[in-house]
């Protein structure tokens, strides 16, 4: 097993384009996946690589992946170590794991379930070099294959961050999304439950985010990781805790100077005298 640093990607390589995706528990998925993202990858004229992150999965999830990536080459295998026994440390971690492990200069999210389609992914860099934007974010809401509860459940949280956070983004939970490396390194998705307010936190960091429709699948193996109360509970506490994140954020340009800044005099100040 290959371990990288905190903050530290694997040796930069001449990649475009990286593909990211947790996955925890998602051994049935595991093989369509890669096979799916692999063709779809093949199609497009970048360099690219398919980072997928494996979140303390108590099923053979790893072990799927690691036997496929001896077949595709672009295909690199992340795991979390020290999580939870049956649990992992949640899909931010994930996401940042995998962010700090890939080598694009892109960086696609999408999730492991295949209810993200991964032919959306030439629309996505379309939209990008079209729009010039940072960060083109997936919206499902036309085509949403959730269940009753859980699409009433995303329609009132998102009602709940428009009131709390002014976040206008319509389907922030979508994980389909492109953004580029100087913005995705410094999302802070190093505390649960920011993967969230990916698009909300970017707008706030000054970069431009764009949305555009993408397709949505039904789950047809595995078992959902969430609920409507692992989801509605936890959302709310964290609607909050992005308010005073955002409220207590500081602009940290500078500018490198090599004279002192000119100070206006006042007409009617005294001399200041000065040791020889």
């Amino acid at each position: 097993m290959v371990s990288y640093a905190v903050g530290m990607a694997a040796d930069r390589v001449d990649i475009d384009l990286s593909v990211v995706a947790p996955a925890h528990n998602e051994e049935p998925n595991a093989v369509p996946l890669v096979t799916e993202l692999n063709a779809v990858l093949d199609m497009i004229p970048l360099r690219s690589e398919i980072v997928i992150v494996d979140d303390g999965s108590s099923d053979a999830t790893l072990d799927v992946l690691c036997r496929l990536s001896r077949d595709v080459d672009r295909l690199r295998v992340v795991a979390l170590p020290r999580t939870p026994s049956g649990l992992g440390h949640g899909q931010s971690a994930a996401i940042l794991a995998g962010i700090r492990a890939s080598r694009g200069d892109l960086i696609a999210g999408m999730d492991a379930d295949l209810q993200n389609d991964p032919s959306d992914i030439p629309v996505l860099l379309e939209a990008l070099q079209r729009t010039g934007a940072d960060l083109v974010q997936g919206d499902r809401c036309a085509a949403r294959r959730d269940g009753f509860i859980r699409r009433v459940s995303s329609l009132v949280g998102r009602l709940v961050r428009r009131a709390l956070l002014r976040d206008t983004i319509r389907d922030t939970g979508c994980s389909l999304r492109i953004m580029r490396r100087t913005l995705a390194l410094q999302l802070p998705l190093q505390y649960r439950g920011m993967h969230r307010f990916i698009p909300l936190t970017a707008r706030q960091l000054g970069y431009r985010v764009v949305e555009i429709p993408v397709g949505h699948r039904p789950r047809v193996a595995g078992q959902t990781s969430y609920g409507i109360w692992n989801r509605a509970i936890p959302g709310l506490i964290d609607c909050f805790g992005v308010r005073w994140l955002h409220r207590r954020r500081r602009p940290i340009e500078f500018d490198e100077v090599t004279e002192p800044r000119t100070v206006d005099t006042p007409a009617n100040a005294e001399p200041v005298e000065t040791t020889p």
